[in-house]
């Protein structure tokens, strides 16, 4: 193994570090995943990275095109921080993260973890900090639907081959109050493990 396989090996988080993390939970992840897909359409290789405020409203967002290079969390982390630095300011003066980065990626193949968004994962995290976020939700968006890793919870539409919705029916769903959801057994063990 290269040193330069190596160093890319050692910038990919596991999902059960993902799951340790304590990244805080969406209350209502279809609508996020709703108004990013019709605001930004991804297609395979697009990452959407987006900042919520902290009632979970859409703050500011961003979307790019993956470029053919091996999954790189550094290369991941710098895209990121470049596409947030351009589309809202720094919180590093802040005692604690009031605002969240939360990351979409409409990918090929199925909903289980890749290498790349271990990738990802951890590219997100690093921007995160550097950005003076709260670390947010990673979800993947493929031919099946979408998937928030380290949850377990997601859903078939939209997905990757599907047309967007409306925009304004987005905007509307994510202006309206989100009531809070009491989690499956799998969301409730995974805040457990993230409270210790």
């Amino acid at each position: 193994m290269s040193a330069d396989s190596a160093n890319r090996f050692g910038r990919i988080l596991e999902p059960a570090e993902w799951a340790a993390a304590g990244i805080p939970l969406l209350r209502n992840p279809r609508e996020v995943v709703s108004g990013l897909h019709a605001r930004h359409r991804p297609t395979p290789t697009t990452a959407v990275v987006a900042v919520l405020d902290h009632e979970e409203r859409l703050a500011a967002s961003a979307s790019f095109t993956r470029r053919a290079a091996p999954a790189d969390g550094w290369e991941f982390r710098n895209a990121l921080l470049a596409h947030l630095r351009r589309v809202i300011p720094h919180d590093l003066r802040r005692r604690a993260p009031v605002r969240t980065a939360v990351l979409l990626y409409c990918r090929d193949g199925d909903e289980r973890w890749t290498e790349e968004d271990g990738a990802w994962m951890w590219g997100l995290r690093d921007a995160c900090t550097l950005h003076g976020l709260r670390c947010g939700a990673y979800i993947t968006l493929t031919r099946g639907g979408w998937q928030v890793l380290g949850e377990g919870r997601g859903g078939r539409r939209p997905s990757s081959i599907s047309g967007p919705g409306s925009l304004a029916d987005a905007e509307n769903e994510l202006a309206a109050p989100l009531p809070l959801r009491s989690g499956t057994g799998a969301v409730e063990m995974l805040r457990r493990t993230a409270a210790r």
